[in-house]
């Protein structure tokens, strides 16, 4: 199987939703389950059904953090150097167009928050930049278009 790369503060985001998974969410399921059951008629009873749907959701979401959590990396950005962009890094880009500066840091894809400047390691902008230099240019494909940039910093922090 194939390793699901993360940093560290993914990974503990990770552990910290499955832990309220199983110990918030599943134990208050099973209760809201035994409630409506407690109402008679499951036929018909729309509590029961939306609360055994829920509880399909949460199963399925702590088999799916199981899994990813057995097979994650875990990789920390601070141990890491070099002019090449690699998981982890922190790239500042210069949009050749606009000549806007923009700065990503490369994350699992558990990670994404684009908000905070934080791109998944399959998006097509992270994917670009892998394995470029510093001063390379890059070519993003976007639903827009061809956009073209070029790296001007690499850190890893």
């Amino acid at each position: 199987m194939q390793k699901i790369p993360m940093t560290t503060s993914g990974h503990i985001k990770l552990k910290s939703e499955l832990k309220h998974l199983k110990s918030v969410e599943r134990p208050s399921i099973i209760e809201q389950i035994a409630e409506a059951r407690a109402h008679g008629d499951l036929s018909e009873n729309a509590e029961y059904h939306a609360a055994k749907e829920k509880q399909g959701f949460i199963e399925s979401r702590i088999q799916e953090l199981e899994a990813k959590l057995t097979l994650a990396e875990i990789i920390d950005p601070t141990t890491l150097s070099g002019e090449k962009v690699v998981f982890g890094a922190t790239v500042t880009i210069i949009d050749a167009d606009t000549e806007k500066e923009k700065t990503y840091q490369i994350v699992g894809d558990d990670e994404t928050d684009v908000k905070l400047g934080k791109l998944g390691l399959s998006s097509p902008i992270a994917k670009a930049l892998i394995g470029k230099m510093l001063g390379d240019p890059v070519e993003i494909r976007t639903p827009g278009g061809l956009k073209e940039a070029e790296v001007i910093a690499v850190e890893f922090k």
